[in-house]
């Protein structure tokens, strides 16, 4: 039996983007962007109450920002404006095959995320949120993200993404991460590192496995592009081959799978049918221009 996410039976759930709101500005123009943000995005329209947690400047960017999140349904009260620091700018190139490369531009106003006591009131009403290592290049924003996550309810889903962007990422930023999540999401190309870091060996399972052991995660979700993915529980790994879409880019895809992953865990639904819907929604994205693409009617049941 299938059901629309947005139906009135299912109880409206709170998920929260916590981290970079940002510009991806590419060679033909921008877009709205950031991994958390993205990701707020897609589970708006996934059903659940849905809240970007960033910092934008006191610019045109910044305005932008918010009425672009405001067309699309988002919440922006948790989008704080930064009176010193510009709104965040990624200089983004695409190579043949729509995989981009960034150059994030520094000492953005999401370095700049106070934490607030509407900050420490959602943190302890929300079912999820998700977070990454990139948001957490600066001290403030990071102190700012950790003590968010510390006081969610002990039954939320802590999602790390873990999103390396050189040089914003060290083992110990990794590894403080990965202790306060309960759920990871990582790629086939950030798993060496994770394997270089913690002495992952074996095959790719193998180092799923011990990484979702070593810090008592509940899930890890391992996405391979156009390959599909692995989900990791205590119960073993599940695999899932990818949708085959005639790519257009990627940005926002590893974002979106964690999205309806985030979703289909909340809902309940079988894992393998979590796995085989995250990447669904990530191969739609993919297939589309930007990074939040309008969903089909057809990706909004589950």
């Amino acid at each position: 039996m299938m059901n629309d996410i947005n139906n009135n039976k299912w109880t409206r759930l709170k998920v929260a983007g916590l981290g970079e709101l940002l510009w991806d500005i590419f060679p033909h123009g921008k877009r709205l962007g950031g991994a958390p943000t993205n990701f707020a995005c897609h589970c708006q329209q996934l059903g659940a109450q849905a809240y970007p947690i960033s910092s934008v400047g006191m610019d045109e960017l910044g305005v932008e920002a918010t009425a672009e999140l405001n067309e699309l349904g988002v919440d922006v009260s948790y989008v704080q404006v930064n009176k010193e620091f510009p709104t965040g700018r990624v200089l983004v190139d695409l190579d043949e095959t729509g995989k981009p490369e960034y150059d994030i531009l520094e000492n953005m106003a999401w370095d700049h995320l106070q934490y607030t006591d509407a900050l420490d009131s959602l943190a302890r009403s929300i079912d999820a949120v998700c977070f990454g290592v990139l948001a957490q290049r600066s001290e403030k924003t990071r102190n700012t993200i950790q003590d968010f996550l510390l006081q969610t309810p002990s039954t939320a889903l802590k999602i790390l993404d873990v999103n390396l962007r050189a040089p914003y990422f060290t083992k110990e930023l990794v590894e403080s991460s990965l202790k306060i999540a309960n759920v990871v999401k990582l790629s086939d190309e950030e798993l060496p590192v994770l394997a270089e870091y913690f002495s992952l060996s074996g095959e790719v399972d193998q180092q799923l496995k011990s990484l979702r052991k070593m810090f008592a995660l509940k899930h890890v979700a391992y996405t391979r592009g156009a390959d599909g993915s692995v989900l990791v529980t205590q119960d073993g790994a599940l695999e899932t081959r990818g949708v085959k879409v005639t790519p257009v880019d990627s940005v926002g895809a590893g974002d979106s799978f964690t999205a309806a992953m985030c979703i289909g865990l909340l809902r309940g639904m079988p894992l393998a049918e979590v796995n085989k819907f995250a990447n669904r929604v990530a191969a739609f994205v993919c297939s589309n221009a930007g990074a939040a693409p309008v969903l089909p009617a057809s990706l909004k049941v589950i």
